[in-house]
């Protein structure tokens, strides 16, 4: 079983939330400042250094402005194509 951290589903939620904050227009330095964190954080987990626990994605679809049911249900219908190929 491959590392959890380099598994592809996790690199598509990492892909996913990335593309979020780009799609917000917001550097990884805002989402970082809302979060009370370094901008370092926000970087190691969109690089695949480090994964998120349920309450840091909470925290960031937050700070995105993002609905977490749909960032879900997207990620879900995403994985299913992902695993067809």
């Amino acid at each position: 079983m491959p590392n959890p951290i380099h598994d592809p589903a996790y690199a598509l939620f990492r892909e996913m939330l990335t593309n979020a904050r780009l799609t917000s227009g917001m550097l990884q330095s805002t989402i970082a400042e809302k979060l009370g964190k370094n901008q370092s954080f926000i970087s190691k987990y969109e690089r695949g250094e480090r994964r998120l626990d349920l309450p840091e994605f909470l925290d960031i679809a937050e700070a995105l402005e993002i609905d977490v049911i749909d960032f879900i249900k997207r990620y879900k219908d995403e994985l299913r194509k992902l695993r067809r190929r």
